[in-house]
């Protein structure tokens, strides 16, 4: 394994490396099947296990119980950008968004297709550079629901608390900080996250639903938009992306086996405050782009002095062994994903290398 390299890619983001290990001993025969989990239909007994193990280990984690239902689709987090608003902006309500980005952006845009929007704050004004405070976001008392995306990729901004809706469903896109860090999440109506930054490879989007929501969804739905179509056959009411629910399995179990959530955080913490205590120890040189109390734990974004200097550092970052650096073509700049399967050495090892670059530079 000595020509792995340390992957700090937005996403499709690293795994862990049990994980890949585990998934390589057990490619060609899962359990004595005489096949791979890949070659496995979706009704056999050994995907069965692994679906329920799934739905199971997910409540868990996330501290929930079975007045949720966790579901597992394809079709991305753009796809929930229309199925929430299609399952639960119901005639003469009004669905709520908070724009902090481009990908709440985008769900905005699918929610005006269906029903009426209301904008229940924004950063745009400030270029994304911020999440709006609590007090700053508005929205009816009525309103279907109230929209939020946690983190922020491109523009490297998340939530560090969230709004206290009352009765209004809180709806999340948390496709690249869930399972992070510790939050109540009961707090959350329904919350939907892309694996692939977090629990699993791309191609599994995974959805959890408090049941009682179901019953919004209109009967004239088309059916494969409609959640109940999903939660009564526990996602396998056609062919689910298979092998990403083994690998989303698998990583639940690593994450278990961590210490859970808790013990997660722990790790990202101190990855992240190693590289935000390095630019703020060089403040004109790697230039944060978001305001301190906005930080995200997941991406981490920053300025060099100059494009030309971006340019040669991402390129001996990427000889160095470290790679992904470049920050995302909206933006420019250099961008640091640190999801919970980055390991504490491969922060350490950018970290130095910083510092060293800097120096020559």
């Amino acid at each position: 394994m000595s020509n792995r390299v340390f992957n700090f890619n937005a996403g499709p983001a690293t795994l862990p490396l049990e994980v890949l290990e585990k998934v390589r001993a057990e490619f060609l025969d899962y359990e004595g099947s005489g096949m791979s989990i890949i070659e496995s239909s979706h009704r056999s007994p050994q995907f069965d296990a692994i679906n329920n193990e799934a739905m199971a280990l997910g409540l868990e984690l996330l501290g929930l119980d079975d007045s949720y239902k966790v579901l597992f689709l394809g079709g991305g987090a753009s796809t929930q950008f229309a199925m929430v608003p299609l399952n639960l902006l119901t005639e003469g309500k009004t669905a709520a968004y908070v724009d902090t980005g481009s990908w709440s952006s985008k769900a905005i845009k699918e929610g005006k297709k269906v029903g009426n929007v209301h904008l229940a704050g924004s950063s745009k004004d400030q270029n994304y550079t911020r999440i709006p405070k609590p007090s700053e976001i508005n929205f009816p008392k009525d309103a279907a629901y109230l929209h939020v995306t946690s983190n922020n990729t491109i523009f490297g901004t998340q939530y560090h608390e969230f709004p206290d809706t009352g009765n209004v469903p809180l709806i999340c896109d948390m496709s690249s900080d869930i399972a992070s860090h510790q939050l109540d999440f009961k707090k959350f109506s329904l919350i939907y996250a892309g694996a692939q930054k977090n629990l699993g490879p791309a191609g599994v989007t995974i959805v959890v639903i408090k049941k009682e929501l179901l019953s919004r969804s209109p009967k004239n739905l088309l059916t494969m938009l409609n959640y109940n179509t999903h939660a009564d056959k526990d996602s396998l009411f056609n062919t689910p992306p298979a092998f990403g629910v083994y690998v989303v399995k698998l990583v639940f179990e690593w994450i278990k086996q961590q210490g859970g959530i808790a013990a997660v955080e722990k790790v990202n913490a101190a990855k992240k405050d190693m590289i935000y205590g390095l630019m703020d120890k060089n403040p004109d040189y790697f230039k944060g782009t978001v305001e301190p109390a906005s930080r995200s734990w997941m991406n981490l974004t920053m300025r060099l002095p100059s494009e030309e200097l971006e340019k040669k550092f991402i390129a001996e970052a990427k000889a160095a062994g470290l790679v992904g650096l470049k920050g995302h073509r909206s933006v420019g700049g250099i961008r640091v994903s640190m999801y919970n399967a980055m390991p504490t050495e491969g922060v350490e090892k950018l970290a130095s290398f910083m510092e060293a670059f800097k120096k020559a530079n």
